[in-house]
């Protein structure tokens, strides 16, 4: 299994947004190396939930945490953040299981077979589940973690706010993704933003500058302020155009905040409410959630939603039935996953705040190994929920087994 276990050596600038902005000007100044970890062979990692209280990280920081106090802080977000609470109803859409043999399954990575407890152990997952046909296959939960636990999602909630732009379309209060992003936020008429459609915002292709480099103390993203939706606008609205709408993939925190704050402004709503509204209750979601907040304003458009596994599960399932409740009722517009998983302009691996991967699927990701798999032609969601030691993806061999772990899963069930 060597091939799992060889150091890799991942960048700051890699690290995909969603984490309050002090935090990261402390990052900042930490050496790359305490940010960029190597892989290194890992002992199966627990943490007994009944600890969490003495072990709670107050001293630490969200991107380096490590250990047992990473496992505590991402089920405890609540704990050093504020958040709003989502509710869940007396209905449960539920999730009928069917027995499969995972006994003889297996994944490769790079000539190498793995099998789905060295993917527990070496990915660091507190929790996996599989959705086929709407049944439920497999259900494993890791780092001490239980159908209980509200885990973070880090930048899951991205392609969640994206569901909920459409639902605000389909109800009327937002005319289409082609109207201009300043239309709900009148603070950006006269910036940049006058030219830029609430599409390009949700394919990150604004065409206004922003620098997402985390190893830089003047970066965009260490220095804007993020504790007020007002502020960002403020502070966006000052930033100049260096690429036409639409062409130029950038990512950008801080856009994710406007598609947010589009939202919240159009219904006149937290996004937490119209959330609870429109899918928590009445698609049946189990447990109570709550949702990361700009201070004690609305909701963090891009990250911080803390969730169960199952109801993750569910979250996949809305999006793979496109928005439509189990009475029948579409929350969606017609098409509206269609017109989200389809490539754009500046990427074709990006959507509507959905990554893409030309093969028919559409994931929803976060940092440290969060994630919801969607693959309609087979009528499969998949999540998996994670503490990896590094918190970017890309060409990481965290990543790589994660791919080949979705992959197989599809061709084990076919």
């Amino acid at each position: 299994m060597k091939s799992f276990f060889n150091a890799v050596q991942v960048y700051a600038a890699q690290i995909v947004a969603g984490c309050p902005v002090a935090l990261l000007r402390k990052l900042a100044i930490l050496p790359l190396a305490l940010i960029a970890m190597p892989i290194a062979a890992q002992e199966p990692r627990f943490v007994d939930p009944a600890d969490d209280e003495g072990l709670l990280p107050y001293d630490g920081y969200v991107l380096t945490d490590r250990g047992d106090a990473q496992i505590v802080r991402f089920r405890n977000w609540d704990r050093f953040n504020p958040v709003r609470q989502i509710r869940a109803g007396d209905y449960t859409l539920e999730l009928p299981a069917r027995r499969f043999d995972w006994s003889q399954f297996s994944y490769e990575v790079d000539g190498e077979r793995f099998t789905l407890h060295d993917y527990m152990v070496n990915n660091h997952t507190g929790g996996v589940l599989v959705i086929k046909d709407g049944e439920l296959l497999l259900e494993r939960y890791g780092l001490g973690n239980d159908e209980q636990t509200l885990w973070i999602s880090f930048s899951v909630s991205k392609s969640v706010t994206s569901m909920l732009l459409g639902a605000a379309i389909k109800e009327g209060y937002i005319e289409s993704v082609n109207d201009p992003v300043s239309d709900y936020l009148p603070r950006l008429r006269g910036s940049s933003y006058d030219a830029v459609r609430i599409r390009d915002v949700l394919q990150m292709a604004s065409g206004v500058e922003w620098n997402e480099d985390y190893t830089d103390l003047s970066s965009d993203v260490a220095t804007y302020p993020s504790d007020r939706i007002i502020d960002i606008q403020r502070y966006l609205g000052t930033k100049p155009r260096v690429a036409a709408p639409g062409e130029v993939f950038n990512y950008s925190t801080a856009e994710t905040d406007l598609v947010g704050a589009i939202v919240r402004a159009a219904i006149g709503n937290n996004l937490a409410t119209y959330l609870e509204n429109k899918m928590w209750k009445p698609f049946g979601m189990e447990f109570d959630a709550n949702w990361g907040i700009h201070g004690d304003e609305g909701e963090r458009g891009g990250c911080c939603m803390n969730v169960t596994l199952r109801d993750y599960g569910r979250i996949g399932l809305f999006a793979l039935n496109a928005g439509v409740l189990p009475d029948g009722t579409k929350v969606l517009p017609d098409g509206w996953m269609v017109e989200s998983s389809t490539p754009s302009r500046g990427n074709p691996g990006y959507g509507y705040l959905w990554w893409l991967n030309n093969d028919e699927t559409y994931r929803a990701q976060g940092i440290f190994g969060q994630g919801i798999y969607v693959k309609p032609e087979s009528d499969l969601v998949i999540v998996v929920l994670s503490a990896w030691p590094v918190a970017a993806a890309g060409g990481t061999v965290y990543n790589a087994h994660r791919n080949a772990f979705y992959d197989a899963v599809d061709a084990a069930l076919k």
